[in-house]
């Protein structure tokens, strides 16, 4: 059964593309399955796998606009255990297309259903907006992950994501979950420890324990091409992720023993 997980946020520079990068390959790590999904049409998770945007043929805008099979837009990665569906400039034309369509915010979650896809993750790259194309991601999705920094703009901007989850827990799925993910933190700001204790007074368990602290290999290995726990197995962002999988399977199991 795949767990479906969107990691979103309507505030760019948050460590979204990098943080689902990553994330794919720490679960792999663990010997899981994982699809990734671009849904941003600048298609930098595309870039981060070594793939060119601008001369792929079957994408992600494909599936949403033209029923492609996602099973025909899969590429291989050079990560073990790691699968694409790629993006580029066509999800612009499916962000002003899909209001138009009956039943749009559910195209990708048929999609997914309709491909029955052996994977036990799939992890979807949402464009930093909160339009058409974020709110298929939702619909389609068991949890969203929220990467946010901790600083007064990346919370304020949480609001926006909160009225759209619980758009989309009335109007298309109503068991979506949460988790919010503080990434970019310098332990040594005071402005981000205090927003980092307001954060954890205000959305209590609905955040990681794990946070992710500002490391430049972080910001490096999707240039590369390559994942942190590859580019630089032993630093401090690779290890950080670890955590973050870890915690994360955890969470899945005890909401499948939960609803079994």
């Amino acid at each position: 059964m795949n767990y479906v997980i969107a990691v979103s946020n309507e505030k760019g520079g948050v460590a979204k593309t990098t943080t689902t990068f990553s994330l794919s390959a720490t679960l792999s790590e663990k010997d899981f399955q994982v699809l990734l999904i671009d849904l941003d049409p600048q298609g930098n998770l595309t870039l981060a796998t070594g793939l060119e945007p601008k001369e792929i043929r079957n994408t992600s805008g494909d599936a949403l606009l033209d029923g492609f099979s996602l099973s025909d837009c899969i590429r291989k990665t050079n990560i073990k255990n790691v699968d694409i569906v790629p993006a580029n400039n066509r999800m612009d034309a499916a962000e002003q297309s899909l209001p138009a369509r009956l039943n749009y915010a559910l195209i990708l979650r048929e999609a997914i259903q309709k491909a029955h896809l052996a994977y036990d993750f799939i992890l979807l790259d949402c464009p930093p907006a909160l339009g058409a194309v974020t709110l298929n991601a939702l619909s389609a999705s068991n949890l969203l992950v929220i990467p946010t920094q901790a600083e007064y703009f990346s919370a304020y901007a949480l609001r926006d994501m909160m009225a759209l989850i619980r758009k989309v827990r009335q109007e298309y799925n109503p068991q979506l979950a949460y988790r919010i993910l503080i990434t970019l933190l310098d332990q040594r700001n005071r402005t981000h420890r205090t927003i980092r204790q307001q954060l954890q007074q205000t959305f209590g368990i609905g955040l990681f324990d794990t946070v992710i602290e500002i490391d430049t290999r972080l910001r490096e290995s999707p240039i590369v091409g390559l994942p942190i726990t590859q580019y630089r197995p032993n630093s401090r962002g690779s290890q950080q992720y670890r955590n973050l999988a870890q915690e994360l399977v955890q969470y899945v199991h005890q909401t499948n023993h939960q609803t079994a």
